[in-house]
């Protein structure tokens, strides 16, 4: 297909489609003339996930950079690949200072994983973004003085795993490993503020059912 065309089916501009080629972010069609690119539908694919990440997750150029090299990165295996892509999307700042709440954190963090037997985020450890806002989140909690224990913590644990298994499941119906790559960051960007709406929605309603006016 023509830019034009990609354009069209895509809803974003030929302008910003050229900045996203000028930026790397799009892979160059495949050259007619000296004025002119085909364009495939891995190109719509992609500049539906490059929306996604710019547009909507509001990702810095650079950063989508990044995580669209760990998406491309074929040395790595899927798993490592998946991880990667995702690891690279904008994450909350590590802890700042190993103070008395941050190791208590750590410690709570490290044993929740052991109960919920994650290995691999054991083995993965300070190097997961993911875990560093966990003990991030722990000590906040500790320091303004609310439940942050495991027990406290290990029901939403729960819940996550079943959405890791729910995730994981549309990643699959995807047919390429490419294509599952760029699902698994385009659904982590577009799923987050579904789960928090969700998550505030079903609060609102227990809140009801507990504690309104007609109870």
């Amino acid at each position: 297909m023509r830019l034009s065309e990609l354009s069209e089916r895509s809803g974003i501009t030929t302008a910003t489609i050229k900045y996203y080629l000028r930026e790397g972010l799009l892979p160059p069609g495949r050259r007619l003339t000296a004025t002119q690119a085909d364009y495939g539908e891995d190109h719509l694919r992609r500049l539906r996930l490059v929306r996604a990440l710019i547009q909507v997750g509001k990702v810095p150029v650079a950063t989508a950079r990044e995580v669209l090299a760990a998406v491309e990165d074929e040395s790595l295996d899927h798993h490592m690949r998946l991880g990667a892509a995702v690891w690279a999307l904008p994450q909350d700042p590590g802890p700042v200072e190993e103070d008395p709440e941050t190791a208590a954190a750590r410690r709570t963090a490290d044993e929740l994983l052991r109960r919920l037997d994650w290995r691999y985020g054991l083995q993965a450890g300070a190097s997961s973004p993911a875990y560093a806002m966990l003990v991030n989140a722990i000590a906040a909690l500790a320091r303004l003085g609310y439940p942050h224990g495991v027990e406290n913590v290990l029901p939403y644990a729960r819940l996550a795993g079943e959405l890791a298994v729910a995730d994981l499941d549309l990643v699959e119906e995807f047919t390429t490993p490419i294509e599952q790559v760029e699902a698994a960051v385009a659904l982590t960007v577009l799923y987050e503020p579904v789960l928090l709406s969700l998550r505030r929605l079903a609060e609102a309603e227990e809140s009801h059912k507990r504690f309104g006016a007609g109870k």
